[in-house]
């Protein structure tokens, strides 16, 4: 079976709180070997750290741009104190999900705008002082991100869910970036997308979930179907093999190639995760 790595999982989220042993372990059944869960606020470093002890994944910390209206005015400190504290775990990966979010409307003036482009950039530099990846948030906002980058200089990391240019995606993967692809390819719709997934050279690719977010086609409920109180389709981490082969389809390559092909590109760009793999020993506990 191959053996593939979710590089973007939130299984500290609300959602799975009542099944995630579960959840993980369905995970497990489909070859998932390790997933990263990134923390989004303070307030949930906690619960992100323990979740990944618990599995054996990697973990990252940081504040989400949707996040940054709510954080307490010391929550970067708490940021680098918990880097610090935790500098030694094996199982912290990166820093993140930090980034830019300009397509929610009140985040893309004023106050709000100036505050998580701070957070974006002390968190940037965060990184580079504890040596750490980044794990970028990236919504119509690639071009300040690049900015971001270039001044502060981290040591790589991975643009999730990544649906900018081509162009941008070169400059991205020449930084020594890798690009996160998930259940957004399985649309046909995504025509922009599909193409990066199809077309981009195979060692700038990673695979990732979002889960409990971005679900593939199979688990998306349409605005008329929640009107008429249908759930939304709650994405996990053991979609990750179909979802990838979505993927593999659109490249005319077999799926185990893509497996150890993105497999081994989130080891190369989250190098704490060759540790966690199976056979490696790392304690969960």
């Amino acid at each position: 079976m191959p053996v593939w790595i979710d590089t973007h999982c939130h299984l500290d989220a609300p959602e799975f709180a009542p099944d995630v042993d579960a959840v993980r372990a369905r995970a497990t059944q489909a070859g998932v070997a390790r997933c990263v869960i990134p923390a989004v606020e303070v307030r949930t470093f906690d619960a992100a750290r323990l979740l990944a002890r618990r599995f054996g994944d990697g973990y990252a910390l940081g504040i989400h741009p949707l996040y940054v209206g709510r954080a307490a005015d010391d929550a970067l400190s708490q940021l680098d104190a918990a880097l610090t504290a935790h500098a030694g775990d094996p199982h912290l990966v990166a820093v993140g999900e930090i980034g830019l979010d300009y397509f929610v409307p009140e985040l893309t003036t004023g106050p709000l705008r100036e505050r998580q482009d701070r957070f974006y950039r002390e968190q940037l530099r965060l990184a580079r002082q504890h040596g750490l990846p980044v794990i970028l948030h990236v919504r119509r906002s690639v071009d300040q991100i690049l900015k971001g980058l270039r001044q502060f200089e981290p040591p790589g990391g991975i643009a999730h869910a990544f649906n900018g240019s081509r162009q941008q995606a070169d400059i991205l993967a020449a930084m020594g970036f890798k690009l996160g692809f998930g259940g957004a390819t399985t649309y046909e719709r995504a025509t922009r997308l599909r193409a990066l997934a199809a077309e981009l050279p195979l060692g700038t690719m990673v695979m990732e979930t979002d889960a409990p977010d971005i679900p593939p086609h199979w688990l998306y409920t349409t605005a008329e179907g929640r009107a008429a109180g249908q759930p939304q389709g709650r994405n996990e981490p053991g979609e990750l093999p179909r979802i990838a082969q979505t993927v593999a389809g659109l490249r005319g390559m077999p799926l185990d190639e893509l497996a150890a092909a993105t497999s081994s590109n989130a080891v190369a760009v989250l190098p704490r995760l060759a540790g966690l793999l199976p056979g490696h020993g790392v304690s969960r506990h």
